[in-house]
Order: structure tokens, then C-alpha cells, then sequence
């Protein structure tokens, strides 16, 4: 099958909205958690979240197009315009047909049902907007990227909560391999900051509500109480590597390989031996033909729930053994919080970064070790060589994705 690299990415998060700044912030151990304040939370025992700021949606598109788009929509077309523009593709020059995307929301716009619930409770069915639907439903995300952008090949939604970006990666890395498309805009988008879905998590009891925004989202901490719900898009573009070297391209990396399992063992809860996730992260090593022990880092869903983070180390010591204990391991949600369908795609763009750059981020916030998690969860920024790594993503219902990625040379 044919291979596949990355050539271009891009983002919307809680601490950048562009590669180059939020970079810089990973580096530097930024946090983008602060005070909620998209709503009135009086009545909420959740009072922090990691919120996009300074986003203008005009900067990405016209007036006519941003108004046709919830926030969730205007996030994936700006982070793909990005990637797109970072990636060097002349769009002008290119057979749109053989260009395809896969950009997946695990929620949709529940701002939109939100509000126009309230005018059919208050004023009638006769006030519900006419563009309701098509502003609420997740797959409109890869939908307003192809009208943006003119893509004409495939078109994928993929909504498998959590887990929803890296599947939509790794989805789109077969229709290259299977030669369906030459070129794949894909990735993940979220925008849920709402008061229905902080009020459902909350009561599932998923979400911290730590009000110390330094120990709020600390994954593998003993003191970890639940995660902190974030928001943004992450979206690369992934081309075969005859296409990118015949129009000579600069790869950034190599998309090696792609597991996704399943559970089938609890709506919420993962697998608690973590098995599922283990066949995912060993599928992804496998397809790159290589040795568990060549794996130098892996960026792990780490929520900073107590069940999450537990069968996770589980499921790496199954798949890695003794050499789970010499990989530096991570949470980027440390820093942006969980951005829910757009954590994985974020998440494998670190992953990217880390292979470019041979630099690992902190687990911020990490300070007091579990008992039986025992791994080196990256308390301090490392600098090391990194050939290989694996971005994991695990959603409700027993989702499970990894995605393994290459230094590429050429």
C-alpha cells in the first residue's frame, strides 16, 4: 500500500491559534485553563475550563460564511486553512477530485439546540431557526471545509466521541493507502463549552472541579479528580509520499501506523486491563514493522480521571513490557485541557512536532506519583532523539485509536 506523510498542520486551541504560538506555549508549559465564563456557572460546581480566546472567525472567512457555521465548524475551517496553507498545496494546480475530507466532532453544535430549544419552548415551532440542522449536525465540520476549500474528493465524518480525531487521521490515511485520494484535510473539531454539556459530564462526575487552575487537569497525578473540558480543532493534511515528492513537498513526518479496537465493555469506563487499548497501540506498531522497544515516546489520552489514566499505564506495560519503563510518556491535556473530538488530532500533531524538533513536553501540573503508576509520565521537558511515536485517543463506548508516526528522511 502506498505510504503517507504529513505535509501541513493546523490548529485553534486554549493556548494558540496557530502552529508557530502554539508551539511556543507547549514548550514553555503554558496552561489554557482559566475561569469558565461562556455562561453563568453559579449553580455549577464546575467553574474552570480550557476556552479558545481571541478567536475572530473573520480573520478565516467571509461574513456570509461565518454566519452559516457554528463555532465548531468555524474552528475546523480555520485550522484547516492553516494546514492547507502550510502545507504548500497550490489548490489552483491540483485535482480537487483526488482531494478528500475527513474532519470529525464528537458532539456537533449543542450551542445551536440549545438556543433554539428555548424559542420553541418560549415562542413556538414557528420560531426555530431554517438553517437549525445544518448548523447543528457534526458532520457539517468536513462539510464547510470542502465548500471552503473546494475539495472534491472524499468526505468523511467520523464521530467516535473521544477518540474522534485520531480515527479520522487514521481513516484518512487508508483511503490514501487504498489509493481512493491523493491528498486528505483531516483532523478533529470541538466547541462544547455549554451549559447542557458541562452540566451532563458533571454529573457523570468526569469533570475536576478543582478551582486551583496549576493542579486542575493533572493526569497520572495521585491527586488527579477529573478532566477539564477544552475546545479548538486540530487538522493536518496527509498526502501519499509519490504525490508530496513529485510536487516537492516538505514532509514533516511519516504517519506509520494506525490501530483502532474496541472495548466492548462499558459505555464510559475503559477495559480496566486495558486491553483494548493495548491491541490498538500493538496494531499501530505492527503496521510500521517495527519492535515495541524502537517506541520513544508515547502522548497519551491521560484525562486526569482516576479510571483513564490507570488502565492506560496498564494497557502500555502490556504492549511494551520492560521497555514501557524507558519511554517518556505525556498528556497535552495538562495544558489545553480535554478538547473532546479535537484531542487526538492536537494530540498527533504534537506527536509530529516532538519528532521534528526531538523535544517532549512536561506533563504539567505532575507532581505527586500513584502507586501503580509507575512510568516516566515526563515531569520535566526532555530533549531526545525521537524516531518513533504514538499518539493514543480512547472515547466512550470503548473507542479505541493509535496512531504511530515516523521521523521521515528522505
Amino acid at each position: 500500500m502506498k505510504r503517507v506523510v504529513i505535509t501541513g498542520m493546523g490548529v485553534i486551541t486554549p493556548i494558540g491559534n496557530d502552529m508557530k504560538t502554539f508551539w511556543n506555549n507547549i514548550k514553555q508549559g503554558k496552561i489554557g485553563i482559566d475561569l469558565l465564563d461562556r455562561f453563568d456557572t453559579s449553580d455549577f460546581k464546575v467553574k474552570l475550563a480550557a476556552q479558545v480566546k481571541d478567536f475572530d472567525p473573520l480573520q478565516y472567512m467571509d461574513f456570509k460564511s461565518a454566519k452559516r457555521m457554528e463555532l465548531f465548524c468555524q474552528y475546523a475551517v480555520a485550522a484547516a486553512g492553516e494546514a492547507i496553507g502550510n502545507s504548500g498545496l497550490d489548490l489552483s494546480k491540483e485535482d480537487l477530485t483526488r482531494i478528500g475530507v475527513s474532519v470529525g466532532s464528537g458532539i456537533g453544535s449543542l450551542q445551536a439546540i440549545e438556543r433554539e430549544y428555548d424559542k420553541l419552548k418560549e415562542r413556538g415551532p414557528g420560531k426555530v431557526a431554517p438553517l437549525l440542522i445544518p448548523l447543528m449536525i457534526s458532520n457539517m465540520a468536513a462539510g464547510n471545509v470542502a465548500i471552503q476549500y473546494g475539495l472534491k474528493g472524499k468526505c468523511t465524518n467520523i464521530v467516535t466521541a473521544c477518540a474522534t480525531g485520531t480515527h479520522s487521521i487514521g481513516d484518512a490515511c487508508r483511503y490514501i493507502q487504498c489509493n481512493e485520494v491523493d491528498v486528505m484535510v483531516c483532523g478533529g473539531t470541538e466547541a462544547a463549552i455549554t451549559p447542557t454539556c458541562i452540566g451532563g459530564f458533571g454529573a457523570l462526575t468526569a469533570l475536576s472541579t478543582a478551582t486551583e487552575i496549576k493542579r486542575a487537569s493533572i493526569p497520572f497525578d495521585r491527586e488527579r479528580s477529573g478532566f477539564i473540558m477544552g475546545e479548538g480543532a486540530g487538522v493536518v493534511v496527509l498526502e501519499s509520499l509519490e504525490h508530496a515528492l513529485n510536487r516537492g513537498a516538505k514532509i514533516l513526518g511519516e504517519l506509520a501506523g494506525y490501530g483502532a479496537t474496541c472495548d466492548a465493555y462499558h459505555i464510559t469506563s475503559p477495559a480496566e486491563d486495558g486491553e483494548g487499548a493495548a491491541r490498538a497501540m500493538d496494531a499501530a506498531v505492527r503496521e510500521a514493522g517495527i519492535r515495541p522497544e524502537e517506541v520513544d515516546y508515547i502522548n497519551s489520552h491521560g484525562t486526569s480521571t482516576k479510571h483513564n489514566d490507570l488502565f492506560e499505564t496498564r494497557a502500555i506495560k502490556k504492549v511494551f513490557g520492560k521497555h514501557a519503563y524507558d519511554l517518556n510518556i505525556n498528556s497535552t491535556k495538562s495544558m489545553t485541557g480535554h478538547m473532546l473530538g479535537a484531542a487526538g488530532a492536537v494530540e498527533f500533531i504534537v506527536c509530529v512536532k516532538s519528532i521534528m524538533e526531538d523535544y517532549i513536553h512536561a506533563t504539567v501540573g505532575y507532581q505527586v506519583p500513584d502507586d501503580e503508576m509507575d512510568l516516566n509520565y515526563t515531569k520535566d521537558p526532555v530533549e531526545r532523539t525521537v524516531n518513533y511515536a504514538i499518539s493514543n485517543s480512547f472515547g466512550f463506548g470503548g473507542h479505541n485509536g493509535s496512531l504511530l508516526v515516523k521521523k521521515y528522511i528522505g
